[in-house]
C-alpha cells in the first residue's frame, strides 16, 4: 500500500465531505433542531441533482440552476409537512411516502434513469477536475467551503430570529410553544423546507462534481447524514457550543466521514460494507445516552448504595 496514493485522493475525499456536509446540515436541523426524523432526504438530495444536470442542459446558468435545486427541495420539504400536519400522518411515514414518490418524480425529471454532464461543455461551478491545477478562486475545495460558511452565516442568523427561534422552541417542547401562541405547525413545515432545500443544493452541488445525477444518488443520505451529525458531536461536543460552531462541527462530521471511506478503499476493505459500518456507528451513538442510564448510572448508584 502507498502512502502517496492516499494522500493524493485526500483532497476528493475533503471536497465531497464538504458538499456532503451541506446535506448533513439539513440533516441536523430536522434531526437536532425539529427532533423529527425525515427521510425525505433521500429522495430530495436526487431532486436537487436532477433539476441542477436537467437546466444546465437547457443552456440556463448555472447560479439559476442552484437556485431552482434548492426551491425544489424546498417543496419536497412542504409536502413531507404537509403530509404531517395537514394529514395526520407521523413525520418518518410522511418522509418515506415523498421519497417514495419522488423517485416516479426524478425519473420524470430527467427522462432516465442517469444523466450525464460534461465539464468541457458546460460551465459547472464544480468538478472532480477542479481540484488539482486550476485557479485559486476555481478550486472546488474553496468554492465548497465559501458555500458551507455562508450557508452557517445565514442559518445562524435566521435562527436567531424571533421565526428561527420559533422553529428551535418547536422542536424544544411543542406543547410549551403551543402555550406561547407559537404556530408550531408551521414551523415544523418551514423547517422541513428549509432542511430539504439544503439537502437538494448538496445534490446539485454533487451532480456537478461527480458529472452526473443518478436516480440512486440519494439512496442511503440519511444514513450518511446522521454519521455526519454524530461524528461531529462525538469529537467537537466539549468544545464547540456555539451554535454556529456546532453546525461547522457537523460539516467537519462529514469530511471525517469521507476521510475515513478513503483510508478504507486505500486499505482495499470492502466498500460495500461502509454503509453498514456507518449505520452501526450511528445506531451506538444514538443508543449510548441509553446504554449509560441504564447500565452505568444504576452501577453508580448501586455502588453509593453498598457505601
Amino acid at each position: 500500500m502507498n502512502i502517496v496514493t492516499l494522500l493524493n485522493a485526500m483532497p476528493g475525499a475533503f471536497a465531497q465531505g464538504l458538499i456532503w456536509g451541506i446535506m448533513a446540515i439539513g440533516v441536523y436541523i430536522t434531526f437536532r433542531i425539529l427532533d423529527i426524523a425525515d427521510l425525505t432526504v433521500d429522495g430530495s438530495l436526487c431532486t436537487g441533482g436532477a433539476v441542477c444536470i436537467m437546466l444546465l442542459q437547457s443552456g440556463h446558468n448555472v447560479w439559476f440552476s442552484l437556485l431552482i435545486a434548492f426551491l425544489a427541495g424546498m417543496v419536497t420539504g412542504l409536502v413531507t409537512g404537509m403530509f404531517h400536519t395537514f394529514l395526520g400522518i407521523a413525520p418518518i411515514l410522511a418522509g418515506i411516502l415523498t421519497q417514495l414518490s419522488l423517485y416516479s418524480v426524478n425519473l420524470k425529471i430527467m427522462g432516465k434513469s442517469n444523466q450525464a454532464i460534461n465539464v468541457d461543455k458546460y460551465h459547472l461551478l464544480v468538478s472532480l477536475r477542479y481540484i488539482k491545477n486550476v485557479a485559486f478562486y476555481k478550486n472546488t475545495l474553496v468554492v465548497v467551503a465559501i458555500f458551507l460558511i455562508v450557508i452557517i452565516g445565514l442559518l445562524y442568523w435566521f435562527f436567531g430570529t424571533e421565526l428561527g427561534t420559533g422553529i428551535r422552541a418547536t422542536g424544544c417542547n411543542g406543547n410549551m410553544a403551543r402555550a406561547q401562541g407559537i404556530n408550531t405547525d408551521f414551523n415544523k413545515v418551514l423547517g422541513l423546507m428549509i432542511s430539504n432545500g439544503l439537502v437538494a443544493l448538496s445534490g446539485a452541488l454533487l451532480a456537478q462534481y461527480q458529472g452526473f445525477a443518478d436516480i440512486n444518488m440519494g439512496r442511503g443520505a440519511i444514513v450518511i447524514g446522521l454519521a455526519a451529525v454524530i461524528i461531529g458531536e462525538a469529537v467537537f461536543r466539549k468544545i464547540f457550543h456555539n451554535f454556529a460552531l456546532i453546525l461547522l462541527s457537523v460539516g467537519i462530521g462529514s469530511i471525517i466521514y469521507y476521510i475515513v471511506y478513503q483510508v478504507i478503499i486505500w486499505l482495499g476493505l470492502d466498500t460495500d460494507l461502509l454503509k453498514l459500518l456507518s449505520a452501526l456507528v450511528v445506531a451506538f451513538f444514538l443508543g449510548l445516552p441509553h446504554l449509560k442510564a441504564k447500565y452505568f448510572t444504576k452501577v453508580k448508584n448501586g455502588g453509593a448504595t453498598n457505601a
